[in-house]
């Protein structure tokens, strides 16, 4: 069950980031999940300023928040570390759930 929630939740992301981004020339499928966003070899080509409006997004979207610079880069690694974030923050709002 968790893997199908957690295969959900990647698509999800992949979507959010290219929206929030206006990205139309990448199916999100296509999107590894666990390259790198940032330089690497992924088929996003984002920057730091893309990551900040990321950050906004999944805040907004999932209500966690990101408090400090170094769990920010630490949770933007890759769609996997993103949705790793999203579902232990969730978890720890929620812990009846788990």
């Amino acid at each position: 069950m968790t893997e199908i929630l957690s295969a959900e939740l990647k698509m999800e992301i992949k979507k959010l980031i290219m929206t929030t981004l206006n990205i139309n020339d990448v199916n999100p499928a296509d999107v590894d999940d666990e390259l790198p966003l940032f330089g690497g070899g992924n088929k996003l080509t984002l920057d730091s300023v893309d990551a900040l409006e990321i950050i906004m997004a999944i805040q907004r979207t999932y209500q966690v928040r990101i408090a400090d610079q170094n769990l920010a880069r630490y949770t933007l690694r890759s769609i996997n570390s993103i949705a790793e974030f999203i579902e232990t923050e969730k978890a720890k709002q929620h812990p009846e759930t788990k």
